[in-house]
């Protein structure tokens, strides 16, 4: 099967999106506890709106640790200077659970996707690529830039018909008194050119409703979890439906998917296929998993590359790419593939 385009969208969102800002505590939140107990466990998820924010899950760890702090200092830090109410509602991981996750077996059940193309030097397709880097090139702005007018929420979205970018939008958050032509000009001569490399034939738009003043809690609910296309690969290729951020590596939602987009970048980048789609399904509690599948931009199986070089068993996961420790709060925000850096990321030569 041919996960190459002619035609697609895919959007990216700034650290100020509300669901971002939810993704962005949860995961400060578990690293926190990773900091002190590298065998925490730990299911974190935020809800906030409207001066509320409220934090919710279950935990094992020994580590101590000031949810409501750690709520308000992420909040602070992406730029937002509004007064927010935190109630948090934090317990002790169902000892239901633990039975079956301490013998190292999967701490839910569920199915998780990687996939990998050699498209780009990330090996990710070309407008996944782009919507973030637009993104995260408009957060610099406001930080780094002289666009003091710009505020924390934010979006793009890109357009990619035939290879080629034909369409880009800009959604930043602003203050009153800044003028809607000067936000285009300054976002498209600023942000969209460098990025892009040209605005030739391409169509372009920036705050399309004139107006984005009111944003981040103050306009919209955010909830941990509700980016998932945004996190993974733009909608382009199938999700197995479980979120990652606030979750240890015991939850194969994050584990899984991470050691499924090792597998298939690897095995793109080892010349094995120009782009590969690897699926694996676990039963809670259960140490091997129930299926693992791995086929190339021709439906061809590559199931044999993959049983000779990588082990999917949870805890063996978690040591291989070393996902105890706390590095998830740079994955909460701008996606959580193709980054430098992160384990999963790492490019090995593969046997046969």
């Amino acid at each position: 099967m041919n996960y190459t385009f002619d035609t697609y969208t895919v959007e990216s969102v700034t650290s100020g999106h509300p669901d971002k800002v939810c993704d962005q505590i949860s995961d400060a939140i578990l690293d926190a506890c990773l900091v002190q107990d590298p065998l925490s466990r730990v299911a974190v998820e935020c809800f906030g709106g409207h001066g509320l924010l409220m934090i919710g899950g279950e935990v094992t760890t020994n580590a101590q640790f000031d949810a409501e702090k750690i709520a308000q200092d992420v909040y602070r830090g992406i730029g937002y200077n509004d007064e927010l109410e935190v109630i948090t509602r934090i317990v002790r991981q169902s000892p239901d659970i633990a039975q079956g996750v301490d013998p190292g077996g999967a701490g839910d059940q569920g199915i998780m996707y990687g996939y990998a193309c050699n498209e780009t030097e990330e090996y990710l397709p070309k407008g996944v690529v782009l919507a973030h880097a637009l993104a995260e090139g408009l957060e610099v702005l406001r930080t780094d830039g002289n666009q003091k007018w710009i505020r924390p929420d934010g979006k793009a979205q890109v357009t990619v018909v035939n290879d080629r970018v034909s369409a880009v939008l800009v959604s930043t958050q602003h203050v009153e008194d800044v003028d809607h032509a000067q936000i285009v000009q300054e976002v498209t001569e600023k942000l969209i050119v460098p990025v892009i490399g040209s605005r030739d034939n391409i169509s372009i738009l920036i705050n399309p409703t004139g107006k984005f003043v009111i944003g981040g809690f103050a306009g919209d609910t955010g909830l941990t979890g509700r980016k998932l296309m945004v996190d993974t690969y733009g909608g382009l290729v199938p999700h197995g439906g479980g979120c990652f951020s606030g979750k240890d590596a015991t939850k194969v939602d994050r584990s899984g998917a991470y050691m499924t987009r090792f597998v298939a970048k690897n095995i793109v980048a080892n010349g094995y296929a120009k782009e590969c789609l690897v699926s694996v399904a676990y039963a809670i509690g259960k140490v091997e998993p129930l299926m693992v599948r791995a086929i190339d931009e021709s439906g061809n199986d590559l199931s044999t590359i993959v049983a000779e070089n990588f082990d999917f068993r949870p805890a063996t996961i978690c040591e291989r790419l070393t996902l105890d420790q706390p590095i998830f709060a740079q994955t909460a925000v701008y996606g959580h593939f193709g980054k430098e850096g992160l384990p999963w990321e790492e490019v090995i030569s593969l046997s046969l």
